[in-house]
C-alpha cells in the first residue's frame, strides 16, 4: 500500500463538484497548496451529466462568490436571466409573477457542467491545485490524519469536505464526535425532462422566466438554456396514487401530461422516452452540527446542510460558504481551531435556515402561487418595499438579491408574514402595520 507524505502547507478537499474548486481557488489565493480527490473521471473529458441537474439559479450570493475569485465575467456571457415566475394554468393561460421590482432584481439560469469546469480550470490555473480524479474515497481515519483511496493512504493536515450529501467526511466526523445528523427525506422526487428548441432553433416559450406548472401535489418546471432549449423538471412523489410508482407505461405518462400539463406535452417530443429513461432523483434535507471536527476537517456545502431546490439557493449557499470560510482565513490567519469553530458557531443557523425556507418555498410553488391571497400578500410586499425600502423587503427578494444571513432572512420574513396577515385579515389597520413595521424591523444595513 502507497503512502503518499504530509506537506504541511497543503490541504487536502474531497470533491470537485461547484464547491470544491472555488473553495480550491480561494485558498489558493492565499498562498495554500491544494490537492482536490474526487471520486469521478474528468467531466471536461467524459459526459457525466446524466442525473445531475443541468442547468441551476445563480443569484446574488453565488454571483459575490464568482467576482471574488474573479471568474464572474468569464461566467456572466454564459447565464440567462430569468425576471419572475411564468405560471402555467390548467386551462393553458399564463402570467408572469416579478421576483422584484428592479431590473436588476432577476436570477440566472446557467449550465452546471460548463461552470464545474470552468470552475476545476480556475483552481488549476492558480499552480497550486492539483485535482486527482477517480479517487473514490473509502476510509477517514481523524486520529491518524489518513484519508483511504482504494490502495492508496494519503496523510492529510486539514480536510475539507465538498462531497455532497452522502459526505464520507462527515460520516466520519459523526462517528468520531457528538455532531448533531439528521436527514429528512421529502418523500418527493424529480425526473428531467426536455423542451428542445423550435424547427427554427428558437425557444419554445418565453426565454426570460422560470416556468412553473403548479398542480398542488407536485409540479413542472423549467429553465432555459443557451441552446435554445428548456430544461424541465417534474417534482412528484415517490409513492401513493399518483406517483413515481404508478405511473410509469407510455399510457401513464401521457395520461398525466395530457390531464395535468396540457401546454407542455405538445412541446416535448422526447417525453416519454425521457420519462423512462432519465433516472429518479430523491430528495432530502441534511441538518448537521457542527460542521467541524477539531482543527482538523470542515464541511461546506451539500456535505454540511443538503437542501432541497426549491429556492434555487442550493449552489449559492455552497458558494457563500466558500466565501465566509475564506473571510475567517483571512481573520484568523492560519489559527485552524479558531476558523473551524468560528464558521460553525456563525454558519449553521444559516444552513438550516435555507433548508427550512426551502421546503416552504415548495408548498409556495406547487399550491399557492395561484391563491387569491398569495396574490394579495406579494403585492402588499412589494408596496411596503416601496414605502419602507430600508426595513422592509420580501423574504425572496431577501434571499436572491441581497446577502443578508439566512437566518436573519428567516426571522425577519417571520415578523413580515405575521404582519401582513393581521392586516389582510383585518385584525390591525394601515397606520398600525406601519407602526408595527418601523417598531418590530430594525433598518437593514
Amino acid at each position: 500500500m502507497r503512502l503518499i507524505p504530509l506537506n504541511k502547507e497543503k490541504i487536502t478537499l474531497i470533491g470537485a463538484g461547484l464547491a470544491g474548486p472555488l473553495m480550491a481557488t480561494y485558498l489558493a489565493n492565499r498562498g495554500y497548496s491544494v490537492d482536490i480527490y474526487e471520486r469521478r473521471p474528468d467531466m471536461r473529458k467524459v459526459d457525466l451529466s446524466a442525473g445531475r441537474s443541468i442547468n441551476l439559479a445563480l443569484s446574488v450570493r453565488g454571483i459575490n462568490a464568482l467576482k471574488e475569485v474573479g471568474i464572474y465575467d468569464k461566467i456572466e456571457p454564459i447565464t440567462l436571466p430569468m425576471k419572475g415566475r411564468m405560471i402555467h394554468d390548467l386551462d393553458r393561460a399564463t402570467h408572469l409573477q416579478p421576483y422584484g421590482q428592479t431590473e436588476n432584481e432577476v436570477i440566472y439560469s446557467v449550465s452546471r457542467a460548463q461552470l464545474n469546469m470552468d470552475l476545476m480550470t480556475l483552481a488549476e490555473e492558480t499552480g497550486l491545485v492539483n485535482i486527482h480524479f477517480n479517487h473514490q474515497l473509502d476510509s477517514v481515519d481523524l486520529d491518524t490524519n489518513e484519508l483511504g483511496f482504494g490502495d492508496k493512504k494519503v496523510l492529510f493536515n486539514k480536510v475539507i469536505g465538498c462531497d455532497g450529501s452522502s459526505s464520507a467526511l462527515r460520516n466520519a466526523i459523526l462517528k468520531k464526535s457528538n455532531a448533531e445528523y439528521v436527514k429528512n427525506p421529502l418523500g418527493h422526487g424529480y425526473k428531467e425532462l426536455t423542451i428542445p428548441p423550435s424547427d427554427t432553433g428558437d425557444f419554445r416559450i418565453e426565454t426570460n422566466a422560470l416556468h412553473i406548472w403548479p398542480r398542488g401535489e407536485f409540479m413542472l418546471i423549467a429553465l432555459p438554456n443557451m441552446d435554445r432549449s428548456f430544461t424541465c423538471t417534474l417534482f412528484f412523489p415517490m409513492t401513493g396514487t399518483t406517483s413515481f410508482e404508478t405511473v410509469k407505461n407510455e399510457n401513464d405518462i401521457l395520461g398525466l401530461f395530457q390531464s395535468q400539463f396540457p401546454d407542455a406535452i405538445d412541446l416535448m417530443p422526447t417525453l416519454v422516452d425521457d420519462f423512462q429513461n432519465n433516472p429518479t432523483g430523491i430528495l432530502a434535507t441534511v441538518y448537521c452540527k457542527p460542521w467541524h471536527f477539531e482543527d482538523k476537517a470542515v464541511l461546506l456545502g451539500d456535505a454540511a446542510h443538503a437542501i432541497v431546490p426549491f429556492y434555487g439557493q442550493g449552489m449559492n449557499a455552497s458558494f457563500q460558504d466558500c466565501s465566509v470560510l475564506n473571510n475567517f482565513i483571512g481573520k484568523h490567519s492560519g489559527a485552524w481551531n479558531e476558523i473551524f469553530t468560528e464558521f460553525s458557531s456563525f454558519h449553521v443557523a444559516n444552513g438550516h435556515a435555507i433548508a427550512d425556507m426551502a421546503i416552504e418555498n415548495y408548498i409556495e410553488m406547487r399550491d399557492t402561487v395561484n391563491d387569491p391571497d398569495y396574490k394579495k400578500r406579494r403585492q402588499l410586499e412589494f408596496e411596503l418595499e416601496q414605502k419602507f425600502p430600508d426595513r422592509f423587503i420580501p423574504r425572496y427578494s431577501m434571499v436572491s438579491f441581497h446577502q443578508i444571513p439566512y437566518a436573519d432572512v428567516y426571522n425577519r420574513g417571520k415578523i413580515q408574514f405575521n404582519l401582513m396577515t393581521s392586516f389582510i385579515s383585518g385584525e390591525i389597520l394601515e397606520s398600525e402595520l406601519h407602526t408595527n413595521i418601523l417598531e418590530q424591523l430594525q433598518p437593514i444595513s
